[in-house]
């Protein structure tokens, strides 16, 4: 029997993370706690901990500042799940690493919903029917393992990647000089159906060109087709 996947839940309320712990833990998840960032550390380097649930507020702790420290470190899944719903605090996680946001008051099935999609899309790249080895494309210079999951830059470098931006750029390389709508997008890369006026996609967009466009502000990669979504331009060449 294969392992339940194991799942942190980072909350400074006690009922809170019960209740995520009751949710998670009915879904087939083991799930630890922890009340502050001390704790967060010492579990996540100590415990085989695939996936962080994490509030934004914890008393005197910047949850954001956590998750940066985290994400210096580890590709760990996060999913922030906080009562900063507004727009500004949902663009500032997502920039700061976060694979999805949920705001509360949360409706269980959903809470469950996304941490599914965000261990899916995490997990190992395969493919059944092609041989062992790596899977990789280049463009530009650049190479993608597929099915590692790394990005190195023209000199050989190795760049850190999210989850969800390594799933961005997948459906790209895999969809060249096509143009891709926001919700076909979502489709590929979070395997989740898009909500309306979901504008997540731009964040991790963004995020994505800092890291493989030679000037973000007027990108050569991957450039915005007004009022139909995306297009990835470069010659996509299997290595």
């Amino acid at each position: 029997m294969s392992r339940a996947e194991h799942i942190l839940v980072v909350d400074d309320e006690p009922q809170v993370c019960a209740l995520v712990k009751r949710v998670l833990g009915d879904g087939g998840y083991r799930v630890s706690t922890a009340h502050d960032g001390a704790t967060m550390g010492r579990l996540v380097r100590r415990a085989d901990v695939d996936l962080v649930v994490l509030d934004l507020r914890l008393g005197p702790e910047d949850g954001l500042a956590l998750l940066r420290e985290l994400r210096a470190t580890s590709r760990l899944p996060v999913v922030i799940l906080t009562a900063l719903g507004d727009t500004c605090d949902r663009v500032r996680g997502l920039e700061s690493g976060a694979d999805d946001y949920l705001p509360k008051p949360f409706e269980p099935p959903e809470l469950l919903a996304r941490v599914r999609s965000v261990l899916r899309r995490a997990g190992p790249w395969t493919a059944p029917a092609e041989p062992e080895g790596p899977d990789c494309r280049r463009f530009e210079g650049w190479r993608l393992d597929m099915r590692a999951r790394k990005l190195c830059d023209p000199s050989g470098a190795e760049v850190d990647l999210t989850t969800a931006q390594f799933d961005l750029l997948h459906a790209f390389v895999s969809n060249p000089n096509r143009v891709l709508s926001r919700e076909r997008l979502l489709d590929l890369a979070r395997d989740r159906v898009a909500m309306p006026n979901d504008r997540s996609i731009d964040v991790h967009i963004g995020h994505l060109r800092r890291k493989i466009e030679a000037d973000p502000r007027q990108p050569l990669l991957i450039k915005t087709v007004y009022g139909a979504g995306y297009i990835f331009t470069p010659t996509v060449e299997r290595a």
